[in-house]
């Protein structure tokens, strides 16, 4: 029996970060699809159907804080389990994320084994 792919949604605006995050998910066997602009992650998040997204929260032009309230008031989205990554580090920022319905935190710079740790806890 094939297995399939599970498919991480990653919102991220730094080039760098985006591309590590896909090829880390890709070496571990996850579909991901890569997003640039904020503001194009919900329509992405109806297209591609993810069973997690993975959020930047310091983006130009819509906050991931924004996003995640977005996706967690939309019917069709809102089971999605989102894993909010930022630089922002503070105890202050990680109860505002979550309360806003992300269901987990990662700071910036990451840990590859925790960071992988977090999407196999959330998928």
């Amino acid at each position: 029996m094939t297995r399939v792919a599970k498919k991480v949604l990653v919102v991220e605006d730094n080039e760098l970060n985006l591309k590590l995050f896909c090829d880390l998910l890709r070496a571990h066997e996850y579909a991901a699809e890569p997003v640039r602009d904020g503001r194009e992650a919900v329509a992405r998040a109806r297209e591609f159907g993810p069973d997690l997204i993975i959020m930047d929260i310091q983006m130009p032009h819509v906050t991931g804080y924004e996003l995640i309230l977005e996706l967690k008031a939309d019917d069709d989205l809102q089971s999605i389990p989102v894993m909010a990554v930022t630089a922002y580090a503070g105890r202050d920022d990680e109860e505002r994320i979550r309360a806003a319905g992300a269901e987990a935190y990662v700071s910036k710079p990451i840990s590859l084994s925790r960071f992988m740790d977090v999407v196999g806890a959330l998928v």
